[in-house]
């Protein structure tokens, strides 16, 4: 039986309370009034609950739309879904799980290690299931955030943190005709296995990160399979084996047997940085590797052509598969390279002319990662929008965690944070570490609001894109959902070693942010702290905003 040690910290029992912000005074209609309200349950949302338990922070709610918890782990259920790093170090680092059945675990284990880690860290009394956030509006006079849910249920936070994600919301083609379709129709995120595929005449729209493995998993199933492709994707071989009986005993007796796999991955991902960034001519070498791949895999010259990318890898997204490439060489599988003209509703018809037969329509087409929030979810200070703000210079915050005009909003998995070469937990932890020191820091202060400063966030963020000009996933020749469609800039990845991240976001810094004390009037603006901030934080935060 798994059981995750649990890693103590020195908790903190005075963090302030709801009633102690003269800003916001409590009456008895009023929504309840939590110090602070997380919005998610997969890693991030997770992840941020338990370090608030630990540092002992416990007047806090994690609103979740479903009934249960998991977050994309538990959205995603398509046949083959499995992650791409290894499960030894995508899992917290404070919850290592010796009972890892392979290398790269399946959907089913790691969401099954999620809900453990729920019970086992005493977050789930904190949650409440069925809450869909409809909308979270900033109160400039009372300095907190009032949040309504789909179902009119209201509630008040001081600080509001999203455990959201990037790939939370998936994303529909726009293709002419495709509302008069007869048959079914489904994103791979909302996998319908009621539906019976045997014998059906299907059709995938996408090649990418959930293509590559739900379609292994139906090609031998359905009469016949055409894959419609926009661009291929470079694919490596996938290391994947079974843990064997011996490691796993290690790992039980031994723990750190495993805190050293852990390492040893980390370390091998971290080295991939020195081509995506700083050398990339060392890609080349990778490129021959892929080319490799196709070549073993694939005897047929002309499908050979067709998957053969013609950007620099890295570009894209970088996937692995062993079972992708035998399956599109299946006789009843067809790789087709002509854009869609027009769906009707029995039938898709490419810009070739050529009309295809269909019963069922699966879109593998990703997920909104540069627009995580809908409009009219998320207004901040005087009613502002964060979309509307986004869509003028792209998503932006400083350290991917706070945004200018959004007072005591934490995002985790924000803006520059993703990863293209190793583990999302490790940087949600970089955050959620950043986020409680942030919290312990404006109690320490008397600070009851903090808002990151313009000029902070706008100097990291050209420091930022000045870095990732350079880099693989901009000047490879393609492009990728890692850029966004409006600016055309890279508002996704991280330009560097996740060890710099992690660095980076080590200490707050107060005198990056604009405050309000706890005891100053209603109405009065953020300013920017001076007596109250000790010497060694009168200075910006020149590490995060030199290092990138």
């Amino acid at each position: 039986m798994w059981c995750p040690r649990r890693h103590h910290v020195n908790a903190r029992t005075d963090f302030p309370r709801a009633d102690a912000f003269a800003s916001a005074p409590h009456s008895a209609d009023a929504p309840p009034l939590i110090d602070a309200a997380i919005i998610g349950t997969g890693f991030a949302g997770l992840g941020m609950a338990i370090q608030l338990k630990q540092h002992g922070i416990d007047n806090f709610l994690v609103f979740e739309k479903a009934g249960s918890v998991g977050g994309t782990w538990r959205d995603n259920h398509y046949p083959g879904c499995a992650c791409d790093v290894q499960s030894h170090l995508y899992s917290f680092s404070f919850a290592p799980n010796p009972d890892w059945s392979r290398m790269y675990s399946p959907q089913p284990e790691i969401r099954a290690y999620l809900e453990r880690c729920t019970d086992e860290f005493g977050v789930r009394p904190h949650v409440r299931f069925h809450h869909e956030l409809a909308r979270a509006a900033f109160d400039d006079a009372a300095g907190v955030w009032n949040l309504e849910m789909a179902d009119g249920r209201r509630y008040r936070a001081r600080t509001l943190i999203s455990g959201m994600g990037g790939l939370s919301r998936p994303a529909w083609p726009n293709i002419p005709g495709i509302e008069t379709f007869q048959g079914k129709a489904f994103h791979s995120q909302l996998w319908e296995h009621d539906y019976d595929l045997r014998g059906k005449r299907v059709a995938v729209i996408g090649t990418g990160a959930s293509a590559i493995q739900f379609v292994p998993q139906i090609a031998p199933k359905v009469g016949r399979l055409d894959l419609y492709q926009r661009t291929p994707p470079w694919i490596l071989p996938k290391p994947d084996r079974k843990v064997s009986r011996a490691e796993h005993w290690l790992f039980r007796h031994l723990p750190f047997t495993q805190k050293l796999m852990r390492t040893g991955i980390y370390w091998m991902l971290e080295s991939r940085v020195l081509g995506f960034v700083i050398h990339p001519k060392l890609m080349k070498a990778v490129e021959r590797m892929a080319r490799g791949h196709i070549k073993r895999r694939i005897a047929d010259p002309v499908l050979r052509e067709k998957v053969t990318p013609n950007y620099t890898i890295g570009c894209k997204r970088i996937l692995i598969s062993n079972d992708y490439y035998p399956a599109l060489t299946r006789e009843n599988v067809d790789v087709i390279t002509s854009g869609i003209a027009r769906v009707e509703p029995n039938a898709i018809v490419t810009t070739d002319g050529t009309r295809r037969e269909v019963d069922c329509l699966i879109f593998g087409t990703g997920f909104h990662a540069t627009d995580p929030f809908p409009r009219g979810v998320l207004l901040g200070s005087q009613g502002v929008d964060i979309v509307d703000m986004w869509d003028k210079h792209g998503a932006e915050a400083y350290l991917g965690t706070t945004v200018s005009g959004f007072p005591n909003f934490f995002m985790v998995v924000g803006p520059n944070t993703g990863l293209g070469h190793s583990s999302m937990v490790f940087m949600i932890e970089s955050q959620v570490a950043y986020i409680v020191d942030a919290l312990k820091s404006m109690r320490a202060h008397n600070v009851a609001a903090i808002d990151v400063r313009p000029d902070v966030q706008r100097r990291f963020n050209d420091g930022i894109q000045k870095r990732l000009s350079n880099a693989i996933w901009s000047a490879g020749g393609c492009v990728s959902w890692y850029l966004d469609p409006k600016t055309g800039k890279n508002t996704t990845l991280w330009p560097g070693f996740t060890w710099q991240f992690r660095r980076a976001t080590a200490h707050f810094r107060l005198a990056d942010y604009r405050t309000r004390p706890m005891t100053v009037p209603k109405g009065v603006p953020l300013r920017v702290p001076a007596r109250t901030v000790p010497a060694s934080q009168n200075t910006p935060n020149e590490e995060a905003l030199d290092r990138v």
